[in-house]
Formats: C-alpha cells, structure tokens, sequence
C-alpha cells in the first residue's frame, strides 16, 4: 500500500460549539373580544375605539380565513389519499395508461403462445415450457436489467422496451403468416418476448415513485396491481375472441401496434435526465452494488423474506386452479376463466379500500391478516363442491392477494433511494417469481403424491405458520430511514487522483473507554451504510496500545467509485454521521486519510 494520495476531513465537520440560548417568556396574546376591550380601554376617544374595534374585526376575519384554509387543506390531503388520487397527475395517468395496455398484451401474448403450441405439437412438455419461455427471462435477466434502468435514461430505456416486445410481436406474425412457424422457434421468440418484459418491469416500478407524491404513493402501487389484474381479465378475453374469428396471428399484430403505440406515447413524457458528471456505473459493479444494498439493508431483506414465503404458498391455489376448476361440478374452460376473472374482479374492489384499511392497520398488520384471509380462500377452494363456493372464495383470494403485495411493495420502495431503486425492485420481482416456480413446483409435487385438496390445505395452514414465523424471526425494527439525497458530505479533491487499483480510506477516533460498547453498536450501523453505498469491505480497528483510539476502514473499487458514494448520501448518513461523532473526544475532528492500494 502506497503512501496516502490525499488527506482531508471526509465527512467530518468541526465538532459543533455548544451556544447558550436565552428564553424568554411569551407574550400573552390579548383578548380581543369586544365585552373585554370596552372593560380595557375607559373613557377614551372614539376614533381609537373604532381603530380597536377594526383591529378586533380584522383579527378574527383572518382567523375565520385561517381556519377556511385549514380545513381547505384538509380536504385537499383527503382528496390525495384517495384511491384514485394519482390518476389526476397527467403524466402518472399517461404511463398508468400504458402500463394497462402493455400488460394486456403481455396476457395476450401468453394465451395466443399457447393455443398456437397446441396446434404445432402435442407433445406436453413444450407446451408448458410455452409459460416457462415467458417468465424464465424476468428471473434471470432482472438484476441486470434493474441495474441498467438505474444507469441509463429511464425515460429512453422504457421507450426502447416497448419497440422491442413491437419487434418480437412483428416476428411472431410474420412467421404465423408464412406458415414458417415450428415449436423450438416458438419458444425462442416467446423468450425474447419475455426479454422485454424483463427489461420493462424495473424500469417502471423505479420511476413510479417520481411520478406521484409520497402520500400518493401507495394508491399509486395498488393502481397498478389493478392494471395487472384488470389486464388479466381483459387480455385471455380479448386474445380468445380474436383467435377464435380471425386467428392467433391477428393477436400478435395486435400486440405490434399497441407496443408501437404505447412507445409514441412514452415519447410525449418531457423527462429530464441528469447524467452523471462521473460517467456511467459499469453493469457488473452496478449489479455488485445493487445486491449489496439489499444485503445490506434489514428493511428489503424484512420485506424479500414476506413477499418470498407469502408467494410460495399463495401460488399453489393458480398452479393447481386447472385442476380445481375441471373438478368442480359442470366444470371446463369457462369455469377456469370464470375463477380468473373472479379473482381479478376481487383483486381491483380491494385497491379501492386500501387507503383506508392502511389508515387502521400497520403494514405487518396488513401483511399478516392478508395471508390469513388468503389462506381461508384457499381452503375453502379445497372443498368448495361448485362455482357457487369457489367464485366468492376466488374473489376474497383476490382481495387478500392485492392487499399483501401492495403492503409489501410499498414497504420496499420506501426502502429504496431513488439512485438504487431500480435495480432492489428487480430483485424484488425476482424473489417473486422464484418462489412463486418454487412453490408451483412444490405443491404440484405434494398434489401427485396425494391429491389436489390435500395439496392445498398444507399450503394454507403452514403459510400463516411460516408468515408468523418470518414476522417473529425476520422482524424489521429500524425505523423509516429518511432516503432523501443529501449533500453534506462534500467529494474529495485530489491533485493527482489515482487511475487505477483500490482506494482505501481510514478515519481516526478517539473515545472513551468506558462507552466503547455504544460506539461500536453505532459503528455496525456504519458499516452497514458504508456497505450500502456501494463500499467493498469495511472494518473497524481497535489499537492495542491506546484503548481509546479506533480506526474505520473502508475500501473503494476505484476512485470513481469512491466519489460515487458522496452522490448516494441520504439525510439518515448525515444523522449517522453527527451520531458517530458525539462519541469523539478531542478538539480536533476524526483525521481522514485517503490511500491508493498499489499492490
């Protein structure tokens, strides 16, 4: 290790000096009602009266204004917590638009893909890896595509998802058209199409939060599980009839010009993007850096362990709905659509109330009674004997399934600042879609070994088992953390900076001995934001020979990336920063030394 490039307070200021105030008693307001001040005043003239009087009349015309605008004020936040709230922000209701029509397609392609297999192939298993092509791409490709959506113009990367699912859908019709379409071409463009949705996803869950204020943040999620949810309703519908008078590559032309239609649309949102002045993050350390703040963070892992547990026992009701629905008395295809469309019914009721079901319960509250309710709706469709049972349990399934995704989605984006956003949102939706493969395979297994009924009991009562167990064991204690950036922290300036190799920094503390077991609680809070930032390693060092004195080291990739973390500094660093340093003793700051590691 070389000697020190620079040394410099990093994040240190002077220590601050403690000022005396002085207080001083409040003057008493006086009482101005008009029996009072004729009391007060005597004899005296009438003008000053009439000023009196004017000055009575004129305080309370402004009390009655203040008390109007009050409660003004109070409507307007009313109107803001309302469900559909985030509709009246033009551009949220211009991308909200989108997004209904982007999952529309989404469910249109999936039906027409797979009817199209069956005319292909009767071989089973390519026609079930028709849904395993659509979803594999968003497992695998959704930490890299999150990462890119934080690197690069979200504006222009959600325009480019567009023209490329446009793309695919075009390819799909050509070859339908030609009569050139076979099973394995099927399936890879069925991937590619699924790579668009990998792109897509992150991109709009990230600038969501942009769109809408923070109290609207909620009914803005909700609105777009409604989106989902009204989208699977409407794209099977649309997609059957479709192939039903015209054929599937109709469905797929469809889908081009909505994709190219939605794009144009994107282009009309007068986003501004503000590049970095150091340049763009590379993907590999951009996704490093995106799986160490979720790491790092015990609010997103609080939230991936519910969300994971919550989804691997709620999805054995869908996986194993086929089956119900078949089983069930007069049923078929039209009873499964039925039961899909029952619970997407339920699922768009429940957004309506959750503005006020949020108001009255916490979100672990939320999460926990959710999965409950979900695991009832799933119980009863274990028995239910007809439609007449299972459209109510699908509808209540519905509703307890928006209003534990939404709880738990909420919860994460309000984990997230916005710099890394992108990228814990698509780990967010990954641990979604693995647990949601997970347990389809899982209770598919337990159903072949006894039956569906049985299958799906296991997985109602040991869900809320698991959920209560999570809620204990993985409880997320920290208090909400305030994300918004700051610029306390000024970036370094080096004469020389190195090109090359790590950057390590060490800052020097002197503490008391006899509060060292504070200090160091706290300094596990560093460690934990330093790592956050995107930091490589992070140590704490306790010198033998003078117990008081301990040095924090932490170590950059580069020192681009060590001028990164100045940039993703939030008001809780600054907070943690002044926290630190009331336990230094001494006149002078902790001492800050920058190194360039040349071996």
């Amino acid at each position: 290790m070389a000697a020190p490039t620079v040394a410099q307070w990093e994040d240190m200021p002077p220590l601050p000096s403690h000022e005396s105030t002085r207080s001083t008693a409040p003057t008493p307001a006086p009482d101005l009602t008009p029996a009072a001040d004729a009391a007060a005043r005597g004899p005296t003239d009438d003008a000053a009266a009439a000023d009196r009087a004017a000055t009575a009349q004129g305080t309370e015309e402004s009390v009655a204004a203040q008390l109007d605008q009050s409660a003004a004020a109070q409507l307007s936040q009313a109107a803001s917590l309302s469900p559909l709230a985030p509709l009246s922000v033009p551009v949220f209701r211009m991308l909200w638009l989108t997004w209904v029509a982007a999952n529309t397609c989404m469910w249109m392609n999936d039906v027409a893909a797979a009817w199209l297999m069956t005319t292909l192939t009767t071989s089973p298993i390519l026609v079930a890896l028709v849904q395993s092509a659509s979803t594999l791409p968003v497992f695998l490709l959704g930490l890299p595509s999150g990462a890119l959506a934080d690197i690069l113009d979200r504006r222009r990367y959600f325009i480019a998802t567009q023209f490329w699912v446009a793309a695919v859908a075009l390819v799909l019709c050509v070859f339908v058209m030609a009569g050139g379409m076979t099973a394995p071409l099927l399936l890879m463009l069925t991937f590619a199409n699924g790579i668009g949705l990998a792109m897509r996803w992150p991109v709009f869950a990230a600038i969501v939060p942009e769109l809408v204020s923070r109290p609207q943040l909620p009914a803005a999620l909700a609105l777009n599980g409604v989106a989902m949810n009204a989208s699977r309703i409407i794209g099977p519908l649309l997609a059957g009839a479709i192939i039903a008078s015209a054929g599937s590559a109709w469905v797929f032309v469809l889908n081009a010009v909505l994709s190219v239609i939605s794009g144009l649309v994107i282009m009309r949102w007068k986003r501004t993007h503000v590049p970095s002045p150091l340049g763009r993050e590379r993907l590999p350390s951009a996704m490093r850096v995106g799986l160490q703040f979720v790491r790092q963070s015990p609010r997103m892992r609080a939230v991936l362990w519910r969300i994971s547990i919550f989804f691997l026992h709620a999805t054995a009701l869908l996986a194993l709905l086929p089956l119900l629905a078949r089983g069930l008395e007069g049923g078929g295809a039209g009873t499964f659509t039925l039961l899909l469309a029952s619970m997407g019914a339920g699922a768009i009721t429940a957004a309506m109330f959750l503005p006020r079901l949020r108001q009255a319960m916490a979100r672990d509250v939320l999460v926990i009674r959710g999965t409950a309710l979900q695991a009832v709706a799933t119980g009863v469709m274990a028995v239910a004997p007809n439609v007449y049972v299972a459209v109510p349990a699908m509808f209540v399934a519905g509703m307890a399934w928006i209003t534990t995704a939404n709880s738990l989605s909420v919860s994460a984006q309000l984990a997230l600042p916005n710099w890394v956003r992108a990228r814990g949102m698509s780990i967010y939706q990954m641990a979604i879609m693995g647990s949601t493969a997970l347990g389809a395979a899982v209770w598919g297994q337990v159903a072949t070994l006894s039956d569906v009924h049985v299958s799906l009991g296991i997985a109602a009562g040991t869900g809320v088992v698991a959920m209560l167990l999570v809620q204990r064991l993985v409880a997320d204690r920290s208090m909400e953390e305030d994300l918004s950036p700051s610029r306390a922290f000024k970036a370094p300036v080096a004469d020389a900076p190195p090109s090359t190799g790590h950057v390590v920094v060490t800052i020097e503390y002197f503490i008391d001995p006899t509060r060292a077991t504070e200090f160091r609680a706290v300094m596990q809070e560093s460690r934990r934001s330093r790592l956050r930032q995107g930091a490589l390693a992070w140590q704490l060092l306790h010198d033998i020979s003078q117990p008081a004195r301990y040095v924090e080291r932490i170590e950059d990739e580069s020192w681009t990336e060590h001028l990164r973390r100045f940039d993703r500094v939030t008001a809780s660093d600054v907070a943690l920063r002044d926290r630190k340093l009331a336990f230094h003793v001494g006149d002078a700051p902790p001492r800050v030394t920058r190194w360039a590691v040349e071996s």
